[in-house]
């Protein structure tokens, strides 16, 4: 079965060639944040955040060879610092504390509009959902997913097959329980103990095949390394039943595989307050010609030095100005405190 693996939310990754291109079928780009420093990595660097349903990706404007791509599985901690900054003044920062390959990893993203206070929202929003759809995502075993016989169905999940007298091989006498089929994932749980279930989604599928048995024919599932490569048999009678359920299997697996889903249904909130575009007009712009004039008279007054001794040293006799409240030396005929105060235009 050619199943490309999911591991954008497993794994951190560093310096992905054009990373905001490898969204891979069934990601979904969430949120867009802009105007973000890699403090701790790519310091100076202004950066976009992209937040799928599967991970964080931050790369940088400036030179996209800088990029991060941070799996929501491997986020140990996450939370947000007011910090101050000389350049930016004060603003928010979100600490990220991840784990991959078998290292740890502390990221910085620090927010350089420090008139949004809300940047960073979505990112927790799409994180706790993530933590709260596994079921779409990973094997489950024993879990609370029947009640009252019934299947709890998720969000998006359409149920195609309910089989009942299917027979699960894991125990030398077998279990007779009801094999469900949806387009997620198929669900098997024992009529008599509806606590005793599995819960596989196809993207932990990693063969799908009908072999003989002590049982006779059954329908035979391995799961991927990440699902614990577990070996699953089940058998259904009559074989020409085993032979549609098999097929059936085949092609939604198909199917999942080119379009999958991954449980992170997210919806931004209205009121969200997003970074405004920065624009040609926003940008304010100084009058050189005033800012020449005021100058060119502060340096005409330094050059000229007045009446001197030959060592450099003025001979203008003080005089206590009350403009400035204190004793200073005589002014320069055709100068003012003024002339030499105000070394910006006034606006």
């Amino acid at each position: 079965m050619n199943q490309k693996p999911v591991w954008e939310d497993r794994e951190v990754k560093f310096d992905i060639p054009s990373v905001y291109k490898t969204i891979r079928s069934g990601e979904v780009i969430l949120d867009v944040l802009d105007a973000v420093e890699d403090t701790k990595g790519n310091s100076g660097d202004c950066g976009r955040i992209l937040v799928t349903n599967l991970r964080l990706v931050w790369y940088s404007i400036t030179s996209h060879r800088f990029s991060l791509s941070i799996g929501y599985s491997c986020i140990l901690t996450m939370n947000t610092k007011t910090v101050v900054s000389k350049v930016r003044g004060t603003t928010q920062a979100l600490y990220v504390l991840s784990v991959g390959s078998n290292s740890r990893f502390e990221f910085i993203f620090t927010n350089l509009t420090a008139t949004n206070t809300k940047h960073f929202a979505s990112i927790f929003d799409v994180y706790r959902l993530y933590q709260g759809s596994t079921i779409y995502r990973e094997l489950k075993l024993r879990s609370s997913l029947v009640v009252s016989g019934q299947l709890q169905v998720q969000p998006q999940e359409q149920i195609f097959n309910t089989i009942n007298g299917v027979w699960n091989l894991s125990s030398d006498q077998g279990n007779l329980g009801i094999l469900i089929v949806s387009n997620v994932r198929l669900v098997w749980f024992a009529e008599m103990n509806n606590s005793f279930n599995i819960s596989l989604p196809y993207m932990q599928i990693a063969s799908l095949r009908i072999r003989e048995s002590k049982y006779g024919p059954a329908l035979v599932i391995q799961t991927l390394e990440t699902a614990g490569s577990y070996v699953l048999g089940f058998r259904i009678d009559p074989s020409e039943r085993l032979d549609d359920v098999y097929k059936e299997l085949l092609s939604l697996h198909s199917v999942y595989t080119e379009t999958p889903i991954f449980g992170v249904f997210y919806t931004a909130p209205a009121d969200v307050e997003r970074t405004p575009a920065e624009s040609a007009d926003d940008i304010e712009e100084l009058d050189a010609a005033a800012g020449s004039e005021i100058n060119s008279k502060f340096t005409a007054y330094l050059a000229d030095t007045g009446a001197s001794d030959g060592t450099g040293q003025t001979k203008r006799a003080p005089f206590y100005c009350k403009e400035l409240g204190f004793a200073m030396e005589s002014l320069k005929e055709g100068y003012t405190v003024k002339d030499l105060w105000d070394v910006l235009p006034s606006q």
